[in-house]
Order: structure tokens, then C-alpha cells, then sequence
């Protein structure tokens, strides 16, 4: 999947990658994770600078999750522990990885939805300003996991999450809708 985006009028383009995982030693991961999904988007742009600041806020809908499987919550990377940030990676032309699993297998409805967002000040604090989205995930039963290819969100997916957003991240500004940055 190819998502075109324009940033302060300088083409950009996110190539998402999405496949099953058949070598989890090659990405980090252990042997158990065989057969889930790997999700990478990367930002492609002539840019490298302060004008490529730029970050993914991932949010996930899971049966395991705290609400089981009702709404979308933030995506947990244990690694990065509870961040006062509202993104999953964030740096210039940042590239999206997730590799989700479960071990034991277990048998569950998995949804992913990741936004490439631009920071910027606004009045009293920080804005996350969505340019573009798309969903991803899986779905897990007796032991057989079916991919869930990605597509294409909107401002209404994205204008879906601003309450859990807003309340996750009370120091930062959500607008509605997708930004036009051209």
C-alpha cells in the first residue's frame, strides 16, 4: 500500500509493508510469533530535517485488551513504558514497526489503527496534527492466524479515538479531522 501525503508543499509518500511473519528471528522476535503479522510504514520524503519532525500514534482494538475488545486503546510497547507522548515512534520521516503477537496462542479479533501525525506548539501546549491513517491486524482461531490487510482511515477513524486520546493525553491538543499541510 502506497499513502501520498504533502507536507508545507514538499511531496511525501508511506509505504506500508504488511506481511506474515516467517523468520521472527530477522525482526527481534521469538520463534512462538511465526505466522502473525509485521507492519512497517515508512516515510519516504527528500526532507531530513527539522520539516520531517514527525510521529505515528497507534491506537489498538484487541480481545485482550482493557475494555475486551470494545474500543481502542493505546498502543502498549511495554518497552517504551508509560510515555507522556502520544506516539508509538516519532523522529524524522519515522518509520512504523509492530510485530504483534501472543504466546500461548489464543484465539482473538486484533485491529490496529496508526496515524502519521506532525507535532506542533499551539497556544498552551503540543498538537498532534493527523496527515494520514490506515487499519491493520489479525485475527487468531484454534491456532491459525488470518491477516487482516491493510486499508485506508479517515477523519471519521481518526475524529473515533479523540476522546481516549484527549484523556490519555491530557497535555496535548487532538483536532478533529485528518490536516490538509500542504
Amino acid at each position: 500500500m502506497e499513502l501520498p501525503f504533502v507536507l508545507n508543499a514538499v511531496p511525501g509518500l508511506v509505504r506500508v509493508d504488511y506481511r506474515r511473519n516467517t523468520d521472527p528471528a530477522s525482526v527481534g522476535c521469538q520463534p512462538d510469533t511465526v505466522d502473525y503479522p509485521i507492519c512497517t510504514a515508512t516515510v519516504e520524503r527528500p526532507f531530513r530535517g527539522y520539516d520531517s519532525l514527525m510521529g505515528w500514534v497507534q491506537l489498538v482494538r484487541s480481545d485482550d485488551n482493557e475494555s475486551g475488545g470494545e474500543r481502542f486503546e493505546m498502543d502498549p510497547l511495554a518497552f517504551l513504558g508509560d510515555q507522556a507522548l502520544p506516539y508509538c515512534w516519532l523522529g524524522l520521516n519515522p518509520t512504523l514497526f509492530d510485530a504483534p503477537s501472543r504466546s500461548p496462542r489464543v484465539d482473538m479479533d486484533w485491529m490496529a489503527h496508526s496515524f502519521l501525525c506532525v507535532p506542533d506548539d499551539v497556544g498552551n501546549g503540543l498538537e498532534a496534527r493527523p496527515m494520514l491513517g490506515f487499519s491493520w491486524g489479525f485475527v487468531a482461531r484454534g491456532g491459525e492466524i488470518t491477516l487482516v490487510p491493510p486499508a485506508v482511515l479517515g477523519d471519521a477513524d481518526w475524529d473515533s479515538h479523540l476522546d481516549t486520546l484527549r484523556e490519555r493525553h491530557p497535555l496535548w491538543h487532538f483536532s478533529p479531522g485528518l490536516a490538509d499541510l500542504s
